[in-house]
């Protein structure tokens, strides 16, 4: 059985943020990151693989606009592995630079129910973060979110449904796209 095709997801989808509201959504969370890191500390900006690439990269330049310096790495735990539910975390990439008292800032695609984030942050925090940060894209309205993670910078909602684009995959596709789409019954 072949795999679903995203043209298909498409013709069927409803598109929920364009990409001029993406934008602005990344550069009012940029705004707010630059008050919270006005000391001239330099933050580590650890993108969340794959799904936080384009949400990362767009906040990064928003950042550099706002004349906030950052330091790059990545990481790649993954819940899903290809699939639509999750199962165990599963660490494929660790950072390479040193956390031991830095301010790290995570950058993902969605918050959904929080257990990827929450191991993500908890490892940080265990590594010795002095201090760590979570951003999202996009934050799903349910209430199964696990206890323990929150979004500190969140921009926008999405409703309780499967959502692709932006970062987002439909079966390992569309995450290029530039706008955020929920899939159709």
């Amino acid at each position: 059985m072949s795999a679903p095709r995203l043209a298909d997801a498409l013709a069927h989808a409803r598109l929920l943020h364009d990409h001029v509201a993406l934008e602005q959504a990344i550069a009012r969370i940029a705004v707010e990151l630059r008050a919270a890191y006005a000391d001239g500390e330099v933050p580590l900006l650890l993108t969340v693989m794959h799904g936080g690439m384009p949400f990362a990269a767009q906040l990064a330049l928003a950042l550099g606009e706002l004349g906030l310096d950052l330091q790059f790495d990545y990481l790649h735990a993954t819940r899903y592995r290809g699939q639509t539910t999750g199962s165990g975390l599963a660490w494929l990439h660790r950072p390479a630079t040193p956390l031991r008292g830095r301010r790290v800032l995570l950058a993902d695609d969605i918050l959904d129910e929080g257990h990827t984030l929450l191991a993500v942050k908890q490892w940080c925090e265990d590594q010795g973060a002095a201090e760590v940060r979570v951003a999202v894209l996009a934050r799903k309205r349910h209430d199964r979110c696990v206890a323990g993670i929150a979004a500190d910078h969140v921009g926008v909602e999405v409703p309780d449904a499967y959502v692709f684009g932006y970062g987002m995959d439909f079966h390992e596709q569309g995450r290029n796209l530039p706008a955020i789409y929920a899939l159709g019954d």
